[in-house]
């Protein structure tokens, strides 16, 4: 059995990417896929290392049944590109450092992660951290459809 890991990249880790995390493993926990995949986190700056995801984030994801508590704040290392099958940025800036820090041989593991999604394909998935609460409920349907096109795609693979 294939075990798909999958690596979720913002740029501090406490809003959109842990989103992603939560979001998907326990979408693949529902459907039962969950040993099919591992789903990690990270950020292209160390600004928030250890945090828990920010609290809004927390509080939005819990009102639709996910709890992002557990997770903490982690800068993306060079290990990642080795240990991971799919690096997804949420946006493009985020693609474009990926690319300069990845080794060449893993840059095709990069891509967005809204590229899986069929309502929001070609955009990034907006920084909510200076917005109000409507950014944090716009990342969540933007991450719930391209997380569960993610797994479908991966899953109809192998």
């Amino acid at each position: 059995m294939t075990v798909h890991k999958v690596l979720f990249v913002c740029t501090g880790n406490i809003c959109r990417s842990p989103t992603a995390e939560g979001v998907a493993r326990d979408l693949a926990r529902r459907l039962g896929v969950e040993q099919r995949f591992e789903f990690d986190s990270a950020g292209t700056h160390g600004y928030h290392i250890g945090d828990p995801p920010d609290p809004r984030t927390v509080a939005a994801a819990r009102k639709r049944g996910y709890d992002l508590a557990h997770l903490r704040a982690r800068r993306v290392t060079e290990f990642d590109f080795l240990r991971f099958h799919h690096v997804l940025a949420m946006g493009h800036d985020h693609l474009q450092w990926l690319r300069r820090a990845c080794p060449p041989e893993q840059r095709d593991k990069l891509r967005l992660f809204l590229d899986f999604s069929r309502r929001f394909d070609g955009r990034e998935v907006p920084d909510p951290y200076y917005g109000g609460p409507d950014g944090f409920e716009q990342v969540l349907d933007m991450v719930e459809d391209a997380a569960s096109q993610l797994i479908a795609q991966l899953t109809a693979k192998a």
